[in-house]
């Protein structure tokens, strides 16, 4: 149901929000467990992102995602410098020839938590980075939100876990234990995104822009595609340290 993007290629959607392949090795990983839980399944028709990132990227994946599947996609979120961004962002990547055929509807919410003023009309609903911003006591009312307004929905949070990820990225998190108890027993869940490079590099811009066409960067790009898929194998302890992502999948 999924192009096979490889991480050079979801780093020119990664550049365009001003992130670098940090960003692209996460949508390469997150794009591997929607393809695995889409595969097989209707295509949806209508999309919703509930909430943009709180502090890294506009979640462009998703809007690739929607472009693939020919979906047409509504984001909601309550903070308008996260939707100028969007904006900003998607029109950076058409500007190179990406995901112009989407054209993303953005609503006003008052609170990521209250999502009551939408109507439940989405065959699939997408978050990620957007959880662990809300209040503990908050959370339990977004995930019933949303699994109220879509048949299937596909949460991720940055990994509480994993402290030497949240204390450098400055995220809250979320533990697998607690996204389960979210969730509940029915949901698939999991760990993903465990980069074999450190959190906190920083690149210049000429160093982002050379990544897009240097022969060893495309080689080495190569081989973290190979590392992600292999991401599944390391055992649960390792991941659980060492990822930067918890996921819920929720049918």
């Amino acid at each position: 149901m999924l192009k096979s993007l490889s991480i050079k290629e979801l780093y020119v959607p990664a550049l365009a929000e001003g992130e670098g392949v940090g960003t692209a090795y996460e949508y390469f990983a997150k794009r591997l467990v929607l393809a695995g839980w889409l595969k097989g399944r209707p295509k949806p028709a209508r999309m919703l992102i509930a909430g943009l990132p709180e502090k890294y990227g506009s979640s462009l994946d998703f809007l690739q995602l929607a472009q693939e599947l020919g979906a047409a996609v509504t984001i909601v979120d309550e903070r308008p410098s996260a939707r100028q961004k969007l904006q900003h962002s998607l029109a950076a990547a058409q500007t190179v020839g990406w995901l112009t055929a989407v054209s993303p509807q953005l609503i006003a919410v008052p609170h990521l938590a209250d999502l009551s003023e939408i109507a439940p009309e989405f065959d699939l609903c997408l978050g990620s980075e957007g959880l662990q911003r809300l209040a503990a006591s908050d959370r339990a009312d977004y995930v019933q939100h949303v699994r109220r307004l879509a048949r299937r929905t596909a949460l991720f949070a940055p990994n509480g876990d994993n402290m030497a990820h949240t204390n450098i990225s400055g995220l809250a998190g979320v533990t697998l234990s607690e996204m389960q108890q979210l969730v509940g027993p029915d949901a698939k869940t999991g760990y993903i995104d465990m980069p074999p490079f450190p959190p906190g590099i920083t690149r210049t811009e000429d160093q982002r822009e050379q990544a897009t066409s240097g022969t060893f960067e495309a080689i080495a790009m190569w081989g973290l595609g190979f590392y992600a898929r292999l991401e599944h194998v390391l055992p649960t302890a390792v991941r659980r340290r060492q990822s930067h992502i918890v996921y819920a999948l929720i049918d």
